[in-house]
C-alpha cells in the first residue's frame, strides 16, 4: 500500500489520478476490516501458527533442516517467525513490495548459500496448510499472495 501511494504520488505530480490508477485504493478500503481482523488473528495466533507448522514439518523430515552434521532448525525457527511477522503484516497494508524488499531479497541469498530451496519450500507448503486452518477463506485469500510471492522467491 505505502509503495503503490508514493508510486501514485509520483506518477501524478501536478495532475489528477485517473480512476484506473486510483483503483488499488479502492480494492484495498474495501477489504481494509477483513485485513485488520486477519491481522489480529496471526499475531494472537503466532504462537499456535509456530508451534503447527515446526510439528508438521518434523512429520514429513525430521532431518529437514541438518546440514553437514548441523542442526539449523533454531535458526530456521527464528526465519519463520519474522516470515510470518512480516506476512501478516503484508496481509494487513496489502505491500508486497514493502515485502519483497524488506525481507525476502535477503533471505533469498541466504537460503541459496546455504542450498535450502527445498526445505523452504516444504516450509511454505506447510504454512499454507496451517494458514487455512486460522483464517477464513476471506482472510485466506489476502494472507496467500505474500505467501505466493515468498515461495515463488525462496525456493528458486
Amino acid at each position: 500500500m505505502l509503495h503503490q501511494l508514493t508510486r501514485l504520488s509520483l506518477e501524478t505530480d501536478g495532475r489528477y489520478a485517473t480512476a484506473k490508477e486510483l483503483e488499488f485504493l479502492k480494492d484495498y478500503l474495501q477489504s481494509v476490516e477483513e485485513r485488520m481482523v486477519a491481522y489480529e488473528k496471526i499475531k494472537a495466533a503466532e504462537a499456535n501458527i509456530l508451534k503447527e507448522v515446526a510439528t508438521k514439518i518434523h512429520q514429513r523430515d525430521a532431518n529437514l533442516f541438518r546440514r553437514g552434521g548441523r542442526d539449523l532448525s533454531e535458526t530456521c525457527r527464528r526465519d519463520r517467525t519474522y516470515l510470518l511477522r512480516h506476512l501478516a503484516l503484508t496481509t494487513l497494508m496489502g505491500d508486497r513490495d514493502r515485502l519483497r524488499d524488506s525481507l525476502l531479497l535477503w533471505l533469498q541469498t541466504i537460503l541459496r548459500s546455504f542450498k535450502f530451496q527445498h526445505p523452504s519450500d516444504i516450509t511454505h507448503q506447510v504454512m499454507a496448510e496451517v494458514m487455512k486452518q486460522h483464517l477464513n477463506p476471506k482472510e485466506n485469500d489476502l494472507f496467500q499472495p505474500g505467501l505466493a510471492l515468498s515461495h515463488s522467491l525462496l525456493t528458486q
